[in-house]
């Protein structure tokens, strides 16, 4: 990670009562930044192993073009984020569609995925919803 991935970014951890929570801010819009924020909540899933996982995005900025999607989302296969359920929620309605594309992506290769446009549902979903696969 260059120092420039490091400072676009900033990620807050809680435990709660479904697993871990990540809420992360600052400035997206590079396969770089997106890499590196997975990453380092790889890292924490790791060290936690959660059952479950609720990311928060309150970033600035884009995701990564859509042709990139696929390369990120092999990027994390063996990161130790397939044995977790994830629930990931976009502040940013507009970009709804494009994180919803690169979730059905990461659910062809594995992880357990889905968006959700508030936190209540995505909470909602990581305590009661149907398992995948």
């Amino acid at each position: 990670m260059s120092g420039a991935d490091a400072r676009a970014f900033h990620i807050e951890f809680g435990s709660t009562d479904y697993g871990l929570r990540a809420w992360v801010t600052g400035t997206n819009g590079t396969l770089e930044t997106t890499l590196a924020y997975w990453r380092a909540i790889a890292d924490a899933v790791r060290q936690h192993a959660p059952r479950a996982l609720l990311v928060v995005d309150d970033m600035d900025g884009l995701p990564p073009p859509p042709e990139q999607l696929l390369q990120f989302v092999q990027a994390m296969r063996g990161q130790g984020m397939e044995a977790v359920r994830i629930a990931y929620v976009e502040r940013d309605a507009d970009q709804i569609p494009q994180v919803e594309w690169a979730g059905l992506l990461a659910n062809e290769h594995g992880f357990d995925a889905r968006v959700f446009a508030t936190e209540a549902d995505a909470v909602r979903w990581l305590r009661y919803g149907e398992r995948g696969g």
